[in-house]
C-alpha cells in the first residue's frame, strides 16, 4: 500500500502542526518519522490514520484519495505507546474486537481462527484467556500489534510503541516487529523520537522539523550527507563548532582547533562533526587531555578540555596520551553550514 502526502497543514490555534509536510512511502516500505517532540510526528500519524482532519494539502492511500473517508474505513491498522487494550477483556477479546464490529462481520468460527492465528503469529498463543494486567509490556505490545493485524490491514501505523517497555525488552521487540514486517509484505510507519530504534528498523527516516519533512532518506545517507544543520545535529553523535570562513577555510578560534579547507562564502558558520573526526596530536597548546578511554582495537578516545569547551577526540595515529597532556586538535572531516544554509563537507 503506498502512500503520498501533498502540502499537508494541520493547525491547532496559532500553532501549525504540520506546515505544509509532504512524504512518499513506497508499497511494502518501513518508513520511521524521527524528530524531537513537537515537530508533527505524532499528528501527521494520526492525519493518516484518519483521526484528525488537515486544513490544506491531500494524503492519498492506495491512490486513493483520503479527504472525507473515515479512520475505520481506511484499512489501517494502529498500535500506540500505551497499548490502548480494553482492561475488562481478555487478549482474545481483544484480538478479536476489531473484526466483531466490522460491517461484514466473520463468523464466530472464522474469528476464532484468525485470532489464534494472530496470537500464533506474535508469539503469545498461551495468553488468550489472560487479561492485560496479567501480562507483562513486552507480552502487551504484541497483543495490540496482533489486534492491529486483525483487520489485515496493508498499512501499519506504530506510534511509539515501544516507549513503555525497558531497554533490553525494546530492542528484543523491534528486531522481532522488523522480522514481521518483512514476511507479511505490509507498509508500515513508526514515530520515534529515538535514533537508533529509527535506523535499526527503517528503510528510509524521515527528520521532522517544526512541522515539515527535512529530510527523507535512508541512516547511511542522514549521516553522510545531512541536508540541513539541523539533520547534521540532531541524527547521529555529532559535536557542534561555531565556526567562522574566511579564505575558503573554516577558523574555530578561541577554540584550539586548526582552520580546515571548506568551500563555503566568508561570514559565520556552524561545523558538525562525527566522533572520530577530530584528532588530539602531541604539542603545546591550550587544550589539555582530561580522560582517556583505552581501546581494545583503534585510537584511544580522549575528553579534552578546550578552554570552556569539552571536546571528544581520537589519537592520531602513532600518537599516545596520559590524563592532563596538553595536545593540538585537528578535523579530518565535518559538515559545516554558512548562516544563510549553505552546506559543505571539510576536510
Amino acid at each position: 500500500m503506498t502512500v503520498e502526502v501533498r502540502d499537508v497543514a494541520r493547525r491547532f490555534g496559532g500553532l501549525a502542526a504540520l506546515d505544509g509536510v509532504s512524504l512518499s512511502v513506497a508499497e511494502g516500505e518501513f518508513v520511521a518519522l524521527l524528530g524531537p517532540s513537537g515537530s508533527g510526528k505524532t499528528t501527521l500519524l494520526r492525519v493518516l490514520a484518519g483521526l484528525e482532519g488537515t486544513d490544506a494539502g491531500s494524503v492519498r492511500i492506495a491512490g486513493r484519495e483520503m479527504a472525507g473517508v473515515p479512520a475505520r474505513e481506511r484499512g489501517i491498522g494502529v498500535v500506540f505507546q500505551h497499548y490502548a487494550l480494553f482492561r475488562h477483556m481478555t487478549v482474545f477479546d481483544n484480538v478479536a474486537f476489531g473484526l466483531r464490529v466490522r460491517r461484514q462481520r466473520p463468523s464466530a468460527a472464522e474469528i476464532a481462527t484468525r485470532v489464534r492465528r494472530l496470537l500464533e503469529l506474535v508469539q503469545v498463543p498461551e495468553l488468550e484467556r489472560r487479561y492485560p494486567e496479567q501480562i507483562s509490556g513486552g507480552q502487551r505490545q504484541r497483543v495490540a500489534l496482533a489486534r492491529a493485524l486483525a483487520i489485515e490491514p496493508r498499512l501499519l501505523l506504530l506510534d511509539e510503541p515501544f516507549g513503555a517497555l525497558d531497554a533490553l525488552v525494546r530492542k528484543e521487540v523491534r528486531r522481532w516487529l522488523r522480522g514481521l514486517h518483512d514476511s507479511l509484505g505490509i507498509t508500515s510507519i513508526l514515530v520515534t523520537h529515538d535514533q537508533e530504534e529509527a535506523m535499526e528498523m527503517a528503510d528510509r527516516v524521515a527528520v521532522m522539523e517544526r512541522g515539515r519533512v527535512v529530510q527523507l532518506d535512508t541512516a547511511a545517507a542522514l549521516l553522510r550527507e545531512p541536508a540541513t544543520a539541523f539533520v547534521a545535529g540532531f541524527v547521529g553523535d555529532a559535536a557542534r563548532l561555531p565556526c567562522a570562513v574566511r579564505d575558503g577555510a573554516a577558523h574555530f578560534a578561541p577554540l584550539p582547533i586548526a582552520p580546515v579547507p571548506v568551500a563555503l562564502p566568508d561570514g559565520p558558520a556552524t561545523a558538525f562533526t562525527r566522533p572520530g573526526e577530530m584528532l588530539a596530536h602531541r604539542g603545546d597548546g591550550e587544550a589539555r587531555v582530561r580522560l582517556v578511554r583505552d581501546e581494545v582495537e583503534g585510537p584511544a578516545r580522549l575528553v579534552v578540555q578546550a578552554g570552556p569547551a569539552v571536546l571528544d577526540a581520537v589519537a592520531a595515529p602513532g600518537e599516545a596520551f596520559g590524563r592532563g597532556d596538553p595536545c593540538l586538535l585537528s578535523l579530518r572531516g565535518a559538515h559545516v553550514f554558512s548562516a544563510g544554509g549553505a552546506r559543505a563537507r571539510a576536510g
